[in-house]
């Protein structure tokens, strides 16, 4: 075979395979392209308070994966509840209803927390996950509370559960959710992410944060 005939030989394998290639690539995006990921400022803030939250209560947590966030300076209208992941730097947002008592007028927005048993309101502060049980609204989630603010939660039967009233359909009714006698309360479709990722001992931390 003469070196001009090699030569096409090995240009057409070349070409044959760079066709080949292409085609791959146009129906399997790269793995770190689709990897990528660009957290806004809202979620570098969450992150940051959650590793924050996780030094402060390490003690008493069980696992430091996964941290939720409520921020009740935003109204119930918005996604509040932050499922920050301190492992992969993701932040999940969902909606999260707060307690009657701390929103007597019914406007969507939480006015006053208390620790008070029968206040019917939110708390502010540290909470440790504990086990799930079958309570009023199914499948929910015990909670502990940590601080001094919120040190009555098992007193007062506060825990995270799914609801009705907390469903995003409620927004297109009502511009709000309904509100909790105190319990953070999830959608239920939403909450078997709570179930997944926060309970079995990680850390809950809601407070007026106005984190965006």
């Amino acid at each position: 075979m003469s070196i001009k005939a090699e030569n096409l030989k090995v240009d057409r394998r070349t070409v044959l395979a760079g066709v080949a290639a292409s085609a791959v690539a146009a129906v399997v995006p790269a793995r770190v392209a689709a990897a990528v990921y660009y957290p806004n400022d809202q979620h570098r803030r969450v992150l940051e308070l959650a590793k924050e939250k996780v030094e402060q209560h390490r003690a008493a947590l069980w696992r430091t994966d996964i941290v939720g966030i409520a921020d009740f300076a935003m109204p119930s209208s918005l996604p509040r509840f932050h499922f920050a992941n301190l492992e992969s730097g993701r932040v999940r947002s969902f909606l999260v209803a707060h307690g009657r008592g701390s929103d007597p007028e019914h406007d969507g927005f939480l006015k006053t927390f208390s620790n008070e048993v029968g206040s019917l309101a939110t708390s502010r502060g540290a909470y440790v996950t504990y086990e799930w049980y079958k309570g009023k609204y199914g499948t929910s989630i015990r909670l502990g509370g940590l601080m001094p603010d919120n040190s009555n939660a098992l007193d007062r039967a506060i825990v995270l559960h799914p609801a009705w009233y907390a469903n995003e359909d409620m927004l297109a009714k009502w511009g709000k959710l309904g509100r909790s006698d105190g319990c953070l309360a999830m959608g239920e479709a939403d909450f078997n992410e709570a179930l997944w990722h926060l309970s079995g001992g990680r850390l809950i931390y809601a407070d007026r944060l106005g984190l965006g």
